[in-house]
């Protein structure tokens, strides 16, 4: 995409102005990142965490190190993002990336990261504001409210009239501005949307998403389209809408992608996804840190964004090819 080859661009600009850094930052002692992501067999947080590992190469050619910390599970996400945090500051690190998922849970965390003088920066969820709330460098990924505008935007181009956004992860910051994001798109050409929230527990267990999904669209016959908050959703809603006999009428969009949806999108199964770039928020969120702690460099764009993106059937082949390397 233009947008990722911009952003790429730019980090490497930065990379570069290394070597005309000041004297305070002229030899590079390798800088020891902690980053906080998403739980291991998580299919979106594998390519943020791909990017991190990848933009690591260059902290541990310098002596540094990247370590990344995720939940278990999504039960207790916010509470436990938060003691994740605090065992990164306690581990005495040089900077540390995370996602702003609950506000209210992880806050003070942040707060005391940067309380300590240890660089930070926010990505994937929480945006600018929560940046600049929390006194962090920079926020790196995507503008989930605008995605969601976006997403509603091309549903209702399309003659969608009633969609359902399908919560997973209800009290998440970036998924609840997602669905609103949905919504308020959608209602700009008369449509409406319906949140359609299910315990966090669900998340990942697409018998369970698929049983409760199915039951919503035999309950109400005027819905046209759903809207999954991520891959792994998208799965079980494309399993409920034929099991509810709706194959032919209900349309099929979700938040970031795989290459089982992007195999659906290709083949008509699927509408559209909306592309956040996953593997470049965790490459450009440790290269910037790396580059920072080492050399002093950093870049003045503020946001640096990610997406949105929307892939669908005109573009679809063009992504493929990322996928099958696990980086789309």
């Amino acid at each position: 995409m233009k947008l990722g080859k911009t952003i790429m661009a730019a980090a490497l600009a930065a990379s570069a102005l290394a070597i005309g850094a000041g004297a305070d930052f002229a030899q590079a002692k390798g800088a020891k990142i902690f980053v906080i992501g998403g739980k291991a067999d998580d299919p979106f947080w594998s390519k943020v965490k791909k990017g991190a590992d990848e933009a690591g190469l260059v902290a541990k050619a310098n002596g540094g190190s990247v370590t990344w910390l995720g939940p278990a599970n999504y039960d207790n996400l916010g509470p436990d993002a938060a003691k994740l945090i605090r065992t990164a500051l306690s581990q005495h690190p040089d900077a540390i990336v995370g996602p702003d998922w609950v506000p209210a849970a992880e806050d003070d965390a942040f707060k005391a990261v940067v309380a300590a003088h240890v660089p930070l920066i926010v990505y994937n969820a929480g945006g600018m504001d929560a940046a600049k709330r929390l006194g962090a460098m920079n926020y790196v990924g995507s503008d989930e409210y605008v995605a969601g505008v976006g997403g509603g935007e091309y549903l209702g181009a399309h003659g969608v009239k009633h969609a359902i956004c399908v919560n997973t992860l209800p009290g998440t910051s970036n998924i609840e501005a997602r669905c609103k994001g949905i919504a308020d798109g959608l209602a700009k050409s008369g449509g409406k949307t319906t949140e359609l929230p299910l315990p966090s527990s669900n998340f990942g267990n697409p018998t369970a998403v698929a049983q409760a999904v199915k039951a919503a669209l035999i309950k109400d016959k005027s819905v046209d389209a759903l809207v999954a908050i991520g891959a792994g959703d998208a799965d079980a809603l494309a399993t409920a809408i034929p099991q509810a006999g709706l194959a032919d009428k209900v349309k099929l969009a979700s938040f970031d992608m795989d290459e089982a949806g992007l195999a659906r999108i290709k083949a008509g199964k699927q509408f559209f996804a909306i592309d956040q770039q996953p593997y470049l928020q965790g490459f450009l969120a440790v290269s910037l840190l790396n580059g920072y702690v080492d050399y002093g460099v950093d870049l003045p764009t503020r946001p640096v964004l990610t997406g949105p993106g929307i892939v669908d059937a005109s573009n679809v082949d063009a992504t493929l090819a990322g996928a099958k390397a696990g980086a789309r």
